[in-house]
């Protein structure tokens, strides 16, 4: 389907240009030469000097999950505030657009990436940065000028976020509206197939894009077959969470065992973690043209990935039940396979992931995290099929479930950001 307003070609000579002709800069920079965030008593935690936007603090964590009970200290973000993650949506012609924005964020690999109409923290909104009003922020918080179409509170990444989670949302506008630079009408087909690319559409894209059925609730047969009905599915999660414990304590970053903090980083004694290190940003479209602040690093690719199969010609999709420190409540349903470094650590189904057990691919892409708090962070973003008369050893916190049964559930906040970034790239159900 044609776009009215640009060809996919325009589009990304388009997009390119929004490089050359705004100036973007980032520079790492020690954790002592940030200016407004300083560290709060004997280097306890590392805030802003208002005390809004998100703190670094330590944590202890405890839990059963795994072979194992085990045991760790890390640092974690603590940022209590609900944000906003919105995209304008409008009908042209009996073609459904979508607002989207060529936005710059300092952890971004490269620099410019496809986001949401709007993507703002409460302190940003809150102009706690004494800058301006996100663009287009009325047509989210002003229920007169427009319609809501979706509306969904999510999850952050649980391994990294103290439980913390944004306003998904979509708006619909009747009224014409004045597209500034920066921003594109595009379809959803358009989005799907920049999905395609690596790092070129944001996380916080691939959230909201994951709230969208691709198969409507009216369409779904009547006789349509799954694995596990809905009770059952619900009463496996229950079991799961009561079967796994989290105990998480909140401590001083200093008592944070095998870390080391310097006024440098901090960073932990094996290499192959996560640190958190500073960054000083200059951006000309951004609301605050320039500002330092932490971030964190973690130069590893992880893998994110879903196995699925035909089950009585219905395609399923086998998630597991996973325990991450920042989970608000204790479990999330997670992909197949979700690690940070999968050939140290090789977890279940991996085989099917690199190869080595034979597998259709689906989807294969690097995908960038977050790009407003974590520095050059990918996953490799994978969907591969098996074929159906394929017998798995399912281990029980793994579950078959079909498309349509994680439509009921995304809204839930059930599943994870990792899992809703491979829901997003979903077009051949």
């Amino acid at each position: 389907m044609e776009n009215k307003f640009q060809t996919y070609n325009e589009f990304i000579e388009a997009f390119n240009k929004r490089k050359e002709v705004n100036y973007f800069n980032v520079t790492p920079i020690a954790l002592k030469e940030l200016d407004e965030w300083v560290f709060i008593g004997n280097k306890s935690y590392l805030q802003h000097v208002s005390g809004k936007f998100f703190k670094i603090e330590g944590l202890r964590v405890k839990t059963n999950f795994g072979t194992v009970p085990h045991e760790w200290d890390q640092p974690i973000i603590n940022q209590p505030e609900i944000g906003i993650l919105g995209i304008i949506t409008k009908v042209f012609n009996e073609t459904r657009y979508y607002l989207m924005q060529a936005k710059m964020e300092p952890g971004n690999i490269n620099i410019l990436q496809l986001s949401p109409t709007v993507q703002a923290t409460k302190s940003n909104f809150s102009q706690v940065h004494k800058g301006k009003l996100p663009i287009y922020l009325e047509y989210f918080i002003n229920r007169k000028k427009s319609e809501i179409i979706i509306d969904q509170l999510q999850s952050e990444q649980g391994g990294r976020f103290l439980r913390k989670r944004n306003r998904n949302m979509i708006v619909e506008v009747k009224e014409d509206i004045n597209v500034l630079d920066n921003f594109f009408w595009l379809t959803l087909e358009e989005i799907k197939e920049l999905l395609k690319i690596n790092n070129f559409v944001n996380m916080d894209v691939r959230s909201i894009i994951s709230t969208i059925p691709l198969i409507p609730s009216s369409k779904i047969p009547f006789c349509y077959k799954t694995y596990c009905n809905k009770k059952e599915i619900l009463s496996w999660f229950i079991d799961q969470k009561v079967k796994y414990e989290l105990e998480t304590e909140k401590i001083s970053l200093t008592e944070m065992k095998n870390w080391n903090i310097s006024d440098d980083c901090i960073s932990h004694n094996n290499d192959d973690r996560f640190s958190v290190i500073g960054v000083e940003v200059q951006a000309k479209t951004r609301e605050v043209i320039s500002w330092t602040q932490p971030m964190i690093k973690d130069l590893n690719i992880g893998l994110v990935g879903f196995i699925i199969k035909k089950i009585d010609g219905v395609y399923h999709f086998l998630v597991q039940t996973k325990v991450m420190p920042g989970n608000i409540d204790i479990i999330d349903l997670s992909p197949t396979v979700s690690c940070s470094n999968y050939i140290l650590t090789k977890p279940p189904f991996i085989d099917y992931f690199n190869g080595n057990k034979k597998s259709k691919i689906h989807c294969d892409t690097i995908q960038s995290e977050e790009g407003g708090r974590f520095y050059h962070f990918q996953n490799k973003n994978m969907i591969v099929e098996v074929d159906e008369n394929e017998i798995l050893d399912i281990p029980e916190n793994y579950m078959w479930i079909s498309y349509y049964q994680m439509r009921q559930f995304i809204p839930q906040g059930m599943f994870n950001v990792e899992s809703r970034s491979l829901i997003a790239a979903i077009n051949f159900i």
